[in-house]
């Protein structure tokens, strides 16, 4: 069912070695850990995921390890997002085969036209019989508005959608008119649910999941006051991480943490040593004094 598509999805990294290979061990531990931590599935080969700097088979072996390695209950939604359609829907088939609840994708990446970005999720739609999700993010795809993407959403067997935005009310519009909705923006993510988002799918997730999970757990008992001072105390911490390339920054803040899944993969840069250094001395001073758990490879007894 549909309204089950709900909670805190990461927007899980791909481990891979030096030459771009996926680390399945690598990923299993990844997995493990934030289901340790109590999110409710994963959103695999995204953006964070770099799916579009993959190959399609590799890809399809990242989407086979997430649906074989996550514990019964917990969602796996495929971003089968690429450069041309057809390759698209041969993602979009595999993860139905997988055993995936949803797939989803980026909107086609170049200057084409709203109609255009139309007969794409409509042709992704048919291919399979899975939820889709749509993605709405206007710094990628300037060509979308919340109205337009309404629209999408009218398309047969679209859920709803991941939106990356700051307007909130445009979110709040998309509710009302039955979308599901994955808040993309993980530094206003008490404010996305409080205007009605669903769950929420972010790159920050991978490194905090448990403080996030406990934000979508103060919002669903309506204690928005609570949910919005952790989202305060988090926030300051975000915007420190952001000085640096943010998939780089990611992959190093998993590897301080006992979980390497190695560098990005190219054409992203790398961090310098120095970087590192200084982005982890920032996170051991601002997670101290604020008290937000940061990810570690085995969880510590308490």
């Amino acid at each position: 069912m549909i309204e089950n598509l709900i909670g805190i999805l990461p927007a899980i990294v791909t481990p891979v070695g030096p030459d771009g290979v996926f680390l399945p061990a690598a990923f299993e531990r990844l997995l493990d850990r934030i289901y340790q931590a109590g999110v409710h599935g994963v959103y695999v080969c995204g953006q964070t995921g770099e799916g579009h700097s993959q190959s399609i088979e590799q890809r399809k072996k990242v989407t086979e390890t997430a649906v074989n390695s996550s514990p019964s209950g917990k969602l796996v939604i495929a971003q089968v997002g690429a450069h041309s359609t057809a390759d698209a829907v041969a993602l979009a088939v595999h993860a139905a085969r997988a055993g995936v609840d949803a797939i989803s994708s980026l909107p086609p990446l170049g200057p084409y036209s709203f109609s255009e970005i139309r007969q794409y999720y409509e042709t992704l739609a048919a291919a399979t019989d899975l939820p889709l999700f749509v993605y709405h993010h206007p710094d990628m795809c300037p060509q979308l508005n919340p109205e337009l993407v309404l629209q999408l959403c009218s398309i047969p067997k679209v859920a709803g959608l991941k939106y990356t935005d700051y307007d909130l009310y445009g979110l709040s519009i998309l509710r009302q008119n039955g979308a599901l909705v994955f808040n993309g923006r993980d530094e206003v993510l008490a404010a996305g649910l409080l205007m009605g988002a669903t769950g929420g799918i972010g790159a920050f997730y991978n490194i905090f999941p448990e403080t996030f999970v406990r934000i979508y757990s103060l919002a669903r008992a309506a204690q928005w006051a609570e949910a919005a001072a952790l989202q305060r105390a988090l926030n300051p911490i975000l915007r420190s991480i952001f000085r640096f390339p943010l998939v780089p920054a990611i992959r190093a803040v998993l590897a301080y943490g006992g979980l390497d899944c190695g560098e990005a993969i190219a054409p992203r840069g790398l961090l310098t040593a120095s970087g590192k250094e200084e982005l982890c001395s920032l996170l051991q001073k601002s997670c101290g004094e604020s008290g937000i758990p940061l990810i570690c490879g085995h969880r510590q007894e308490t």
